[in-house]
């Protein structure tokens, strides 16, 4: 059974896409930013609690700030990167609840009154949605970069506050000059699916 989407369009959000770990200079704008936001926005999270929270690094105090942070192997990519974003996950998220769930505006307090089970919606939610984010940056044409490898206190307390936690750091941009690494293998269908 095929697919519906697109062959090229599945090429371009998953067969073909990559971590990039080099950028033209070329700069991401602001509608690039919305219009991969206003297509990710959509993704579900449980009780549509939303709680990504993404930070822009534009100016170049800022990326001289962050790259202090980033691990050695990650610092060049992301100082060199047109533009850097900050994922993290608001452990206030249920502040939004009654808007974003008008038709069920007492789960704010029902489910989420406590700070540890919010936090770990938060974490699990907002993950989700980066995830989603960096399907749609690749929906933009662009290439993300996904790291990990950094001092998450270092960039809490740099760029958010404790109601925030950051969940990883994206470059974006158009793919340079040896953007890719070779593609590392996969698990194949029956080591990861089992029918019960």
């Amino acid at each position: 059974m095929s697919l519906v989407l697109d062959p090229a369009a599945q090429d371009l959000l998953f067969r073909e896409a990559r971590t990039a770990n080099t950028f033209t200079d070329e700069p991401v704008t602001e509608e690039q930013v919305q219009a991969i936001y206003d297509l990710v926005k959509y993704g579900p999270t449980a009780f549509n609690q939303s709680p990504l929270r993404i930070t822009l690094v534009r100016s170049d105090d800022a990326r001289e700030r962050l790259v202090q942070h980033m691990a050695e192997g990650n610092q060049a990519k992301t100082a060199a990167a047109p533009l850097v974003a900050i994922l993290s996950a608001d452990n206030e998220f249920h502040e939004e609840l009654p808007a974003l769930l008008p038709h069920f505006p007492q789960a704010k307090d029902l489910f989420f009154s406590e700070r540890p089970t919010r936090e770990g919606a938060a974490a699990l939610n907002a993950s989700l949605q980066a995830a989603y984010f960096i399907i749609g940056v690749r929906a933009a044409g662009l290439a993300a970069g996904p790291m990990t490898g950094l001092d998450f206190e270092g960039v809490r307390k740099e760029f958010l506050d404790d109601d925030h936690t950051p969940l990883m750091v994206v470059n974006i941009g158009k793919p340079g000059e040896d953007a890719w690494y070779p593609r590392s293998p996969r698990l194949a269908f029956d080591d990861v699916v089992t029918t019960v």
